[in-house]
């Protein structure tokens, strides 16, 4: 039995924090609001020089350098964003320059914040069927520059980073052995118009900015990943109670509560950085993950599982031993 075995993580952040106070003086706003209606206290924001690619490659380093490779080892990057440098080539192949592994595979997923999830399932998917034996999966985006800066209802939700994972196939003997258990992934188109962005190369020529009706989302939100979480758990056999921690999208602190509570899953074992780093969308998993795997909380042999609901609608789950 091939497993992918996640073997490092890093991440990334802009220069420029921005907190809602900071905020409050450009839109009509408040801290109090905000937090009141999100969790959100701060977010960072790129400046000159940084962008979706720089963030990434800043990322993936401190992946590499967490698992003790060097990048001309890594034979596959996956990399997930709604924000990429470029319309073509991928941001992918940016990353893969920097690192000094060209000639492998590299490309982009759009899934907007589950983009990390598709990325990690696809790259999961390669290393088990031999197409590659080390991946570089990566969450990456610079919504700031996508965002409506009149828009008090988009704007202060979102925020800019990246955060990376290193995964390699290894032969397991044993079910409970590390690596990637299930993942289930899904898509609603018909809910295209809840969350999206105004724009498009093929439309208007412009990226457009995000356009949300929130109350709509949060419901269609914790429905979902509640659903995508049994249905991991259903396939494997486990229970809630199993999981040591949860990895969820960062979107926002009611969300979070809500799914939990849906789960019956303590809120001790629910990992939040929303607080911090706002919603980065695909980079808001791998960015509470490296956290979490940093400061000591997650540890080798416990069990995650990551979750993540985004525009169009896109969600899905991951169950992982550590």
């Amino acid at each position: 039995m091939i497993r992918s075995v996640i073997r490092g993580s890093g991440s990334a952040l802009p220069a420029k924090v921005v907190t809602n106070a900071e905020l409050a003086e450009r839109v009509d706003t408040s801290d109090e609001w905000i937090v009141e209606r999100s969790g959100i206290r701060q977010r960072y924001i790129a400046g000159e020089g940084e962008t979706t690619a720089t963030l990434a490659i800043d990322a993936a380093r401190a992946a590499l350098a967490d698992a003790g490779m060097d990048g001309a080892s890594i034979d596959l990057i996956v990399l997930a964003t709604a924000t990429p440098d470029n319309t073509f080539p991928a941001t992918a192949t940016k990353v893969q320059d920097a690192l000094g592994c060209n000639g492998g595979i590299a490309f982009d997923v759009a899934a907007v914040c589950s983009g990390f999830l598709y990325a990690l399932a696809t790259a999961d998917s390669m290393l088990r069927t031999g197409l590659a034996s080390r991946a570089l999966v990566i969450g990456a985006e610079t919504f700031s520059r996508i965002l409506d800066w009149e828009d008090r209802t988009t704007c202060v939700l979102f925020g800019d980073g990246a955060g990376a994972v290193i995964l390699e196939a290894t032969e397991c003997t044993s079910e409970d052995a590390p690596g990637i258990i299930s993942t289930r992934l899904h898509a609603d188109g018909a809910q295209h118009e809840l969350l999206y962005t105004d724009g498009g190369p093929s439309t208007t020529q412009t990226v457009g900015h995000v356009r949300m009706k929130g109350r709509e989302v949060f419901r269609h939100a914790v429905v979902n990943l509640a659903d995508v979480l049994n249905e991991v758990l259903e396939h494997t056999g486990l229970s809630a109670a199993d999981i040591d921690w949860v990895v969820p999208h960062q979107a926002n602190k009611r969300i979070l509560d809500a799914t939990a509570r849906k789960l019956g899953i303590a809120d001790e074992k629910v990992i939040v950085t929303v607080d911090q780093h706002a919603n980065t969308s695909a980079a808001s998993v791998p960015l509470a993950f490296d956290v979490a795997r940093k400061d000591g909380r997650i540890k080798p042999g416990d069990l995650v599982m990551f979750e993540a609901m985004g525009g169009g609608f896109t969600w899905g789950a991951c169950l992982a031993r550590l």
